[in-house]
This record gives C-alpha cells, structure tokens and sequence, in this order.
C-alpha cells in the first residue's frame, strides 16, 4: 500500500482489494483531487453524487456529513462501539458478489486482507471447518460462491502476511 495513504487497522490493504484507486477525481466530502479515490459502497439515505478520498473515510468526515457507512453492522455483534465506529464509519468497504459480513473474534473485528475461494480454504481444513462454524454453513460453499478472508488480531495461529 502506498505509504502517502492513512492506515485502515481493519483493511490494511485497500488497494490491492480494488476499493481504493488512483484516480484524478474530486472528492465528494472535502472537494478535492487527492489522487486516490474509494470505489466500494457506502450505505446512506442522502444522494451523493461523487466518490471519496480515503482520508475523508480515515477521519470520519465522509460518514459523519452524508449521514452513512462504509460497512453495514451486521456479523459485528460483540464488539464495542469504538470498534464498531471503526468498522462502519472509518474503514473502506470492500467489493462482494453479496452483502458482506464482517468477521468478528475475541470481541475485536477481523481484518479484511482479501477474498478466498474453496480450494485455498480446503488446503486448511481446520480454517475451513472454523469458517463453517462461524457462519452456521452445513453444505461446502463450493457451488455457492466464495469467502472473505480476514485476519484476527492476536488470535491467529498463523503469521500475517
């Protein structure tokens, strides 16, 4: 990630997931060209006729003024409403085939890293059989779309990338 953007503790690399972009577009909040632009959805009832940059999604600016969210709340569930506001207000969304459910464990939101189809989650078994019991899924996702692939704090058992 270029190191001129803000940090997003809960999606450290939007670059590389496709929801933020290099781009000579105005932002919609602050009004002006920053050179980087968010691309994913934002969740509001007011009409917004342009993108944001992503130092108006770091700082809040961008929900707080169009009243909205970056993430819908659901799967959030257990954390508390600093880690909620985080999530939903001051992290960039992410593109998905459905609405997506953002993963929590240990009471702490997971982080967004990318998205993994069922052949890298059946080379780890025991991810696989986690995931299923997260999200209450009996049938193998297989034929039903893909995940997405998150990291959790210090509860990971293996090393980030």
């Amino acid at each position: 990630m270029s190191s001129d953007l803000p940090a997003f503790r809960y999606h450290p690399d939007p670059l590389a997931s496709g929801s933020i972009r290099e781009s000579a577009e105005t932002c919609v909040c602050c009004n002006r060209a920053m050179g980087w632009i968010y691309t994913a959805t934002f969740y509001t009832s007011q009409e917004v006729s342009g993108r944001f940059c992503p130092w108006c999604i770091a700082e809040g600016s961008a929900a707080e003024r169009f009243a909205g969210e970056f993430m819908d709340s659901y799967g959030l569930d257990g954390v508390n409403e600093e880690i909620l506001h985080e999530v939903t207000r001051r992290t960039p969304g992410f593109h998905a085939w459905q609405d997506p459910h953002w993963l929590v464990h240990c009471h702490d939101a997971a982080a967004f890293i990318g998205e993994v189809g069922y052949s890298e989650l059946a080379a780890r078994p025991e991810s696989l059989d986690q995931l299923r019991q997260d999200l209450r899924v009996t049938p193998p996702p297989r034929k039903r779309g893909g995940f997405s692939l998150c990291r959790v704090g210090v509860a990971m058992d293996q090393p980030g990338p």
